[in-house]
């Protein structure tokens, strides 16, 4: 009999087995071809069990329970390889199905995370035991990978929940469950309270229920809604219509995959669903969609995460108080995620009036949160009353970091800094939060340059997920480590960037809304501009988003960025965009959605109602341009893929994994590429071919679309953009 090597086989002298997934290679369990094997050995040993078998119990050694799919496999899955793919997916499935047939009672003792193919395994038990640790978490969030689940959990999630249930509850959008929440949605049937208890409720099922089957393996069991129900049937051809609405017609391949091998799978038996499934998936395994979401939502958001930028050798030391200085947006943004992390915070502003109503905004969180159920009233008052707003100085005293967070002005900035730094612990960390101002230049304010730093957060500060922190030129090691820990105890993701006006995000998305604007300059639709950036898979079309940030302000950035590097000996060089700014602004007094007016039209309560029509008029008189909008598309990727280069050529980004990361996080760079360097190496025929494409768009278009130096070495060399 094969040997079972992360398998370990218990028998008990009652008849129960346990199934101990024990990895003796790897930290996690992970679904790879060592995994394969031991599976098929331990079902066959239970299969051909002499002595009377009553039960089985699958649990890990590892503090999760089983962590997924190998993703470097799967990112090594070409076209030439894709039958050997296939197979090893219906190797997981046959053994798996053969699992839950055995005729006997299979439980899933959950003692931490089953996520993807994790939670795959649980699925083909009879029923499902989650240890209640507050990091415990199931799901199938392949979708996230430009992956679907390959172990059957399509097929499994549709027979348990009905087609569409399981579209929105489980596939489509890879949420990942806390216990109390899987409890609730019917990922599991009960959750325990400790390790012990797992254990004794995994086998109090077993006693309670010796012939078990699955839902599905019982005479007459219908997918629940359909496929055949009438309200289900009339509702399918809504389907691929609402999934395209949801992506804006960007090009991720996952969900238009999930959706078809859920209701195709739906119409045919098990193992047939099973082979449908499998099919999609190496689909999805030997295009690029799936391996730039691999690289960067796995292997460069974990080198992000995990300090591959942070100064080593340097101890952490966890913020206890922090004094956020401005209870504006951003201020009240920031105070809320330090509180929700257990840190104290001083809320300050010029008035106690202004500081209580930045407050404020953590009470509404609070509240929306207790009313979802996502948090008790205990615990959001616990939060709240971390939060201390004050109008007065001395109330900093004991803060052993500052976050300034007032409005983008330098001297203002430089008033508040002055004012904290004579209060706070004298050895507190500094930080100001802004997107342009070159952080070199405000340290100028503060005695201790070296405890210095730039913390870029981004609104809104609650949900969005980045933090980008910038080195000033006489920042210390010990204040980036300080500033790194502090984002990662906050819980959000931390990219590091060397000082440089606009630092690397906002300079870089400033380049895309000026090729949006742009073309509008050049007469082209501007209902094809936004489409455009849509179906490229923006999250914001660019005309909205240059809207809701104010006309005024990206010019006043312009202006300043003119000024420095006209005083520094440099000569200016007009974006064709800034004629339609100042036209839109000088001319007909539309500066954005604050102003009531730009870009779009808006109604008496902000909303925005529709393109405004002067647009046309003015601007693509006498008749307007016919818009390519695989060109329109790519010239807005291309413009910030090609700054992010030059980006890197100058040393303002630090490492590649940064730069995709936080193109992504950040500036809404469209997930499906990777990142803004991930996009230029997966690109057809990669760097070459990017190279190629880009002397195209500036033989049409500019300069701004000639490839940097690094990029051409690059190309040359056979390289790509990576950080090994």
């Amino acid at each position: 009999m094969t040997e079972s090597t992360t398998i370990r086989w218990e028998e008990n002298t009652d008849g129960v087995v346990t199934l101990v997934l024990d990895d003796p290679d790897q930290p996690v369990n992970t679904m790879n071809a060592a995994f394969i094997d031991s599976l098929d050995a331990v079902v066959d040993r239970l299969e051909n069990k002499d002595e009377a078998l009553r039960g089985v119990v699958l649990t890990s050694a590892k503090n999760t329970f089983f962590a997924g799919g190998d993703l470097r496999d799967l990112r090594a899955v070409t076209p030439e390889t894709a039958d050997r793919c296939f197979e090893a997916g219906m190797r997981v499935k046959r053994a798996l199905r053969r699992l839950e047939t055995l005729g006997v009672p299979v439980v899933a003792a959950l003692n931490g995370t089953a996520l993807g193919g994790g939670y795959e395994i649980a699925l083909a038990c009879h029923h499902r035991v989650l240890l209640d640790r507050p990091t415990a978490r199931v799901g199938l969030p392949e979708v996230t990978f430009g992956l679907l689940p390959g172990g059957g959990g399509v097929t499994r999630t549709v027979r348990m929940f009905g087609i569409a249930d399981a579209l929105q509850k489980v596939l489509l959008e890879g949420r990942q469950y806390a216990p109390a929440a899987a409890l609730a949605a019917g990922l599991v049937d009960e959750i325990a309270a400790d390790p012990a208890e797992l254990l004794t409720k995994a086998r109090a099922f077993i006693d309670a229920h010796p012939e078990s089957a699955q839902p599905w393996d019982r005479p007459g069991h219908r997918i629940p809604g359909g496929p055949a129900h009438p309200e289900f049937a009339a509702n399918l051809p809504a389907f691929p219509a609402n999934l395209r609405k949801q992506t804006g017609g960007a090009p991720y391949p996952a969900p238009r995959n999930i959706m078809a091998a859920a209701v195709e799978g739906a119409q045919v038996d098990i193992d047939t669903a099973f082979v449908i499934e499998a099919r999609y998936l190496t689909d999805l395994l030997t295009g690029q969609t799936a391996k730039n979401m691999i690289q960067a939502f796995f292997y460069d958001l974990r080198a992000v995460e995990a300090g591959a930028n942070r100064p080593q050798n340097l101890p952490s030391r966890p913020v206890r108080r922090v004094a956020v200085l401005g209870a504006g947006m951003m201020g009240a943004g920031i105070a809320y995620s330090c509180a929700r992390a257990g840190i104290d915070v001083v809320l300050k502003d010029v008035s106690l009036e202004a500081a209580l109503k930045g407050k404020g905004y953590s009470e509404k969180l609070c509240a929306k949160a207790v009313a979802k159920g996502r948090t008790s009233r205990e615990k959001a008052d616990a939060l709240l009353a971390r939060i201390t707003p004050t109008a007065e100085a001395t109330d900093l005293a004991g803060c052993d970091a500052v976050v300034e967070a007032v409005f983008e002005d330098p001297g203002l900035k430089a008033e508040v800094l002055r004012e904290a730094e004579s209060t706070v612990a004298p050895d507190a960390l500094l930080c100001s939060n802004t997107s342009t101002l070159p952080i070199t230049s405000l340290a100028g304010a503060v005695s201790r340059p070296k405890d210095f730093i730039g913390l870029h957060f981004f609104s809104p500060v609650d949900r969005m997920r980045l933090v980008e922190i910038v080195k000033g030129e006489r920042t210390g090691d010990e204040a980036l480590a300080r500033a790194f820990d502090l984002v990662r105890q906050i819980n959000k993701t931390p990219i590091v960037v060397n000082d440089s006006r606009g630092f690397f995000t906002s300079r870089v998305i400033g380049h895309f809304i000026d090729e949006g604007v742009a073309m509008v300059g050049e007469g082209i639709e501007p209902a094809s501009v936004e489409q455009a950036a849509a179906q490229a898979g923006y999250p914001a079309k660019v005309l909205s988003l240059m809207d809701e940030l104010t006309l005024t302000l990206p010019r006043k950035i312009r202006n300043e960025t003119r000024r420095a590097v006209e005083e520094a000996g440099g000569t200016w060089t007009a974006h064709p965009a800034e004629a339609v700014v100042d036209r839109m602004v000088d001319a007909f007094g539309r500066p954005g959605r604050s102003g009531g007016a730009g870009f779009y039209e808006y109604d008496e309560d902000g909303r925005r109602t529709r393109l405004w029509p002067g647009l046309r008029e003015h601007f693509a008189y006498p008749a307007l341009r016919e818009a390519d909008l695989t060109e329109l598309k790519e010239r807005m990727l291309f413009v910030e893929a090609l700054d992010s280069v030059r980006c890197l050529e100058e040393g303002v980004l630090v490492s590649v994994a940064d730069a995709n990361i936080g193109s992504v996080l950040g500036i809404g760079f469209p997930a499906w590429t990777g990142g803004v360097l991930q996009y230029i190496n997966g690109y057809e025929d990669g760097l070459p071919g990017f190279v190629a494409r880009a002397r195209e768009l500036a033989a049409r278009h500019g300069d701004r679309f000639t490839p940097p130096p690094l990029l051409l070495r690059k190309a040359e060399r056979g390289e790509t953009f990576t950080d090994d």
